[in-house]
């Protein structure tokens, strides 16, 4: 595994690669509680004969940046394929790494060759309607953060993504110590400054021409399942899989038929 550090704006992302260099590219994209350890299960999986590009979001990680209004996700993204001297790659992306991978899918078609979305965040998706458990949890959520309570925060958030809401404690050992780890550095990272505003990619779905993968876990939230779903009939070559016992990162958990479906559906692109 090779580490490096990337110029983007006013960060330096933190970024490993694994692979041959003359192999399939595959650019990882985490979700917005993890960071780039997360991949782990996934880059062991694939093995040597893919090149596996995945780095730390601003916010995330080993990531260092300073405040930057403005700053661009997929401005980000195409600074580590450039560095990495890949002109086109499989994207996958979870949750918010989901929506950016989308976001670079519709900006720079020529620079995704397939896409495997895990219960991605799209820009532009119609707000969700929470089950009351969900608005429960989410509500306790919220009074850990006005109470500047942050252990409290991770907690919570480990109930709501890695085990599923209703599923409390599911999920135990060195991969919840890893989810705690990581969210953790995220909820107590500085702020990294304003996005750019984010396009709505929800209403252009239907322009992605690459093969497209959604993966979501039958224990995550409603709208991640319902959404994918819709999103996966609008492309003209998508697919969906529903993963059983599986929440909102299978990826983290290593959970068996997501690895699978994952490498069965890059083989072809290869």
């Amino acid at each position: 595994m090779t580490s490096l550090r990337v110029a983007s704006g006013r960060a330096s992302l933190a970024v490993e690669e694994s692979g041959p260099t003359d192999g399939q590219s595959v650019l990882l994209l985490h979700a917005g509680v993890t960071d780039k350890r997360s991949w782990a299960p996934v880059v062991d999986h694939l093995g040597t004969a893919v090149r596996c590009i995945r780095y730390d979001r601003r916010e995330y990680g080993d990531t260092e940046y300073e405040a930057e209004d403005g700053w661009s996700p997929v401005a980000d993204a195409i600074a580590v394929l450039d560095a990495s001297n890949v002109d086109s790659a499989v994207v996958i992306g979870s949750s918010i790494g989901g929506g950016t991978a989308v976001d670079l899918a519709l900006a720079h078609p020529e620079r995704v060759s397939a896409l495997v979305l895990l219960a991605p965040a799209i820009s532009g998706a119609p707000e969700p309607e929470l089950e009351p458990l969900v608005e429960a949890l989410d509500a306790e959520i919220d009074a850990a953060d006005a109470a500047a309570d942050l252990d409290a925060v991770n907690g919570l958030e480990a109930h709501f993504w890695l085990d599923g809401p209703g599923h409390e404690g599911r999920v135990t050992g060195a991969v919840r110590d890893l989810f705690l780890d990581m969210n953790g550095r995220a909820i107590a990272a500085d702020d990294p400054g304003t996005p750019a505003e984010a396009p709505d990619a929800w209403n252009r779905r239907g322009e992605i021409t690459v093969p497209t993968l959604f993966l979501v876990g039958e224990w995550d939230l409603q709208h991640f399942r319902t959404q994918a779903r819709e999103a996966a009939a609008s492309v003209r070559d998508g697919q969906f899989v529903e993963l059983p016992a599986a929440a909102h990162l299978p990826q983290l958990e290593g959970t068996p038929s997501a690895l699978g479906a994952i490498a069965d559906f890059i083989a072809p692109q290869t």
